[in-house]
This record gives C-alpha cells, structure tokens and sequence, in this order.
C-alpha cells in the first residue's frame, strides 16, 4: 500500500534494532489486510524511552514490539498492563489506543504455538529444562508451567532462577545439569550464540548432556542454525529455531493491534524473503 499523508505508524522498540526482523513480518500483515499501517525500526537509548514513547501517542502509532533492553521499563510507563505483563514485570509489545499505552506479552504463546507447529509438542506432564532468567525466559516460564510443564530453570545466577521459579508456581525450580540431560525439551532463552555479539559461537549447554529424542529450541533467530543447534543435530535430537517462535509472538501482536487474524503463512513467507 502506497504510504500518505493518512499512513499510520508502527515498529520495533529498542537499542539497537538494526538487526530486528520485526518490520518485514508486520509490514507483510498490514498489506495481506489492506491496512495502511507502515512499521519500522525504532532505536532508541534507555534514557529516551518516555520522550519516544509519548511521541509515538501523539502522532496515533497504531503499537509496537519491545525488545531489548526496554521490555522492564516499557511497564513503568504504560497505562494499563495485562495480568501477565504485571505478574512478569516485563512487556514485548504496546497498544497505542485513544491516547493510553497497553502493555502486553505474548512471547510465552509465541512459544507454546512454535513448539505445537514444529514439533506437535504439548507441554502438559513433560520435563524441560529453561536455560535463563531474562525477560523472554520470564514469559517462557510463565506460559510452560501455565501449561502443566514440570520445568526446570537454570541461570547463571542461582537466586535469579530462584527468583523466576517463584514467579511461575509450584511446577517451577531451580535445576542443575542433571535436569537437562531428563529432559524432554531444552530451551535457550539466553544471547549466547547470536550474530553479532560477543559471545556468538558460544553453547549454553554443554553438548554432552543433549541426547536423541529430545527436542532443543532456541530463541535465537541469528543465525538460523545456532551451535545449539547444530549440537542438537549430531547428538540425534530434534533442533528448532528461533524463527518460529518469533513468527508467532509477532502474530499474536498483529491481531491484538488490529483486530483481525493474522496468517501464519503470510509471516513466514515474509522471513522466508530475509534467508
């Protein structure tokens, strides 16, 4: 759709997002709906934060995405937050409407919707193991143990994975290695291995402890096969990518932005352009 001067505006929030697959897939919804909706990267410094978000209500921006390292702050500052945004203390997406600021998450079903679209997985009853207590792990942990996972939590900071296992329930605890060699999903929701930053080539796990018939999900999207994965492969068990889940985080966000359902299939064919 050709942009006006009645094109609204959409985005990706964070510092940076220069590498965001964010604007590809909303702009591939917004022109499968006919919606003259145009997204872009937003980068902005955590001391810019309410100034850019206040800009965003005051020209009518339809919502964004909230990635790093915003998504703690952007609760702070909204209006109005969901009861999971206020039960993690963290948010991926806002909802510009009639001047207030809604606070949502919607990484932890992006999750659950990736692993029954790859993988045909339900959580209910199975052991996983949740590398990291970040934001992302936060709504991971939530939506696992929401789902009837018995889930193990391992950071590098035992009193952060502590932390996080009280805020998911009784089906949460702190676990060890042990717990990911039993388990029938290992999850990283940790940086270690993305492009582009220090500790890219780097394994969460130790690769030992991978074995066949597990199934091992990576958050991380760059590079579509991370060494995580790529370990995965050689000890027999089953990779998924990052991708996915993102694919289905952002769909989630399209539909609560405009009202409408979102086709997978056109997300995915978006990402598909970017290999």
């Amino acid at each position: 759709m050709e942009i006006s001067g009645a094109t609204r505006l959409a985005g990706v929030l964070g510092f940076p997002v220069t590498h965001s697959l964010s604007p590809a897939l909303h702009n591939a919804a917004f022109a499968a709906l006919q919606i003259n909706v145009v997204s872009v990267g937003l980068s902005v410094s955590e001391q810019d934060l309410e100034r850019a978000l206040g800009g965003l209500v005051a020209v009518g921006a339809v919502g964004v995405s909230v990635t790093m390292p915003h998504k703690g702050a952007v609760v702070g500052l909204a209006h109005e937050c969901t009861p999971t945004v206020a039960r993690l203390g963290a948010a991926n997406c806002l909802t510009f409407v009639d001047g207030r600021i809604l606070a949502s998450s919607t990484d932890g079903q992006g999750l659950l919707d990736a692993l029954a679209e790859q993988a045909n997985f339900a959580p209910s009853g199975k052991k996983v193991a949740l590398i990291g207590a970040g934001g992302a792990a936060a709504a991971i942990a939530v939506a696992l143990t929401d789902a009837g996972a018995d889930l193990a939590i391992i950071a590098r900071r035992s009193e952060a994975a502590q932390s996080l296992a009280e805020i998911a329930g009784p089906l949460a605890y702190k676990g060890d290695a042990t717990s990911i060699a039993q388990a029938d999903l290992v999850i990283n929701a940790t940086p270690l291995g993305m492009s582009g930053t220090a500790t890219e080539g780097e394994l969460p796990v130790d690769p030992a402890l991978l074995r066949e018939g597990q199934l091992v999900f990576d958050t991380i999207y760059a590079p579509r096969e991370t060494p995580l994965l790529k370990a995965a492969r050689a000890a027999r068990a089953m990779p998924i990518g990052g991708l996915s889940m993102l694919v289905h985080q952002a769909r989630h966000q399209l539909q609560g932005w405009t009202r409408q359902e979102i086709s997978a299939e056109v997300l995915w064919a978006a990402v598909a352009e970017k290999s």
